[in-house]
């Protein structure tokens, strides 16, 4: 058993939250291979029942999930409550998705036989989760892959292991096996072998564009697995022609501040139509400055905390001076009012005299805004990007609107709604670094199970009626 331990800091305090040892690859993996077999032949309905059983479960520890969750993640109190709602509601959400997706069908065949389609599990999933939301993300994996009959290694992000613990826990006492769902904690070393592991079957990635890469380069030649990866954006909000401007502000804000900005969804470049500048940036730096900055369980509600550790912190901190000292100029400052936390103002950056922006994201609250004369300018510059995950119209014709769905490159495309806060009841991923065209959410069943095409009869018949010699 191995030795090394990983610590989970409160990013808002800096204390130490909770400790445990890494846990052994092969053991875990091999584990889960001997599981597999009688989990993959539990009855549809059974499977099916355990996972509604683990959302009252969920239910009963909800207080204590999101108490966890705010104090690992950093995240306001009434934001970790919004997450463990999504956890519980990610359940029906994906029974009915798994019918839809992967329904069996039957049809006559020739001979008075029978074509059908049925889907199978792939085995043994490992699961990747990110520290952003560290129960709704992997669940959203997690869920569709157990109810398609797959057994799952979950490797949390190392930031956020102990709301990992907590939501296995969930799953073990609603009665599915501590060998069907187990928890593999540690850090990028066991994240590396796990993938890279013979008894692995599929990928279920949620994360950076980098470790997506990298994923994706390890198991190129490997056909027989499936990958999925949810990976992040360099996302653009779009606003235009609109007489109400306190309520695009307020977009815009949601769009680029919430979760401190560390959400995929989260708008990093506002691009505003010139006429409009000045009185659009008025409106969204009033607001801007009225956001409450706080840890979680402060009182008023903050509408943001803290970004997830101080590293982060500081590469926003260095992002935010490399970009005013390349022809950014600041609208509102990046303040960090103690070094050795990771609390961060929102910010905002004027990065039109940019000659080389950075296509990179920039996961906090670090908003860059472009402006541009006319929509075709809008539309190349929202396209300026390898990623293509999701982009949002403010403002606009109905006709502007269908310009810039059918010219944008992005998985969710919003009019007059936020860049985040995707439906779990849609298909949710993008293109280019954003993913690899196996969207998550509704679609998870999608790459949890594979179809499988039959032609059947109950008794052998056939006859072979040319390119015979005669029967002697």
């Amino acid at each position: 058993m191995s030795t090394a331990e990983l610590i989970s800091y409160e990013p808002a305090t800096g204390a130490e939250l909770w400790r445990g040892r890494h846990g052994d690859v092969d053991e875990i993996v091999g584990r889960a291979r001997r599981a597999w077999p009688a989990w993959a032949a539990q009855p549809l309905s059974t499977r099916m029942e355990l996972v509604r059983r683990f959302a009252n479960e969920v239910r009963k520890d909800a207080e204590k999930l999101a108490t966890m969750i705010a104090r690992e993640t950093g995240k306001p109190m009434w934001e970790a409550r919004t997450e463990v709602e999504s956890v519980v509601n990610k359940v029906e959400i994906s029974i009915r998705a798994y019918a839809e997706r992967t329904s069996q069908r039957k049809l006559d065949n020739a001979l008075q036989g029978t074509a059908a389609l049925r889907h199978k599990p792939h085995g043994v999933m490992a699961v990747l989760g990110p520290y952003n939301f560290p129960a709704h993300l992997p669940n959203g994996h997690i869920v569709p892959a157990l109810i398609a009959g797959n057994v799952i290694v979950f490797k949390p992000s190392e930031k956020t292991p102990a709301t990992a613990e907590l939501l296995v826990q969930c799953f073990h006492r609603a009665g599915i096996s501590a060998a069907v769902v187990q928890l593999l904690i540690g850090g990028p070393q066991e994240g590396q072998a796990l993938v890279a592991h013979e008894g692995i079957d599929g990928v279920l990635f949620t994360g950076s564009a980098h470790t997506g890469i990298a994923i994706n380069r390890k198991l190129a030649t490997r056909p027989d697995k499936i990958v999925a990866l949810e990976m992040g954006g360099n996302n653009p909000i779009v606003v235009w022609d609109t007489p109400k401007l306190t309520d695009a502000a307020a977009l815009v804000v949601q769009s680029a501040f919430t979760s401190a900005g560390q959400r995929c969804t989260a708008a990093r470049r506002l691009i505003v139509k010139s006429t409009m500048y000045e009185q659009l940036i008025a409106e969204v730096k009033r607001l801007a400055d009225r956001i409450i900055v706080g840890a979680p369980f402060d009182d008023p509600q903050p509408f943001m905390g803290p970004v997830i550790d101080n590293r982060s912190a500081d590469g926003l901190t260095e992002s935010f001076l490399y970009l005013l000292s390349n022809g950014g100029r600041a609208i509102k400052h990046l303040v960090r009012p103690r070094d050795d936390l990771p609390f961060l103002s929102p910010a905002i950056i004027d990065v039109t005299g940019v000659r080389e922006k950075p296509d990179v994201e920039l996961f906090g609250p670090l908003l860059q805004v472009c402006q541009v004369s006319d929509l075709d300018e809008a539309i190349a510059e929202a396209n300026n990007t390898r990623f293509g995950l999701s982009a949002s119209l403010i403002g606009g014709t109905p006709q502007e609107y269908n310009r810039f769905w059918a010219n944008v490159r992005a998985g969710v495309i919003n009019w007059n709604r936020p860049t985040n806060g995707a439906s779990s009841a849609a298909p949710f991923g993008g293109v280019g670094l954003s993913g690899n065209h196996r969207p998550s959410a509704y679609y998870a069943a999608d790459y949890c199970a594979y179809p499988v095409a039959s032609n059947e009869m109950e008794q052998p018949r056939a006859m072979i009626g040319v390119g015979l010699r005669e029967a002697k």
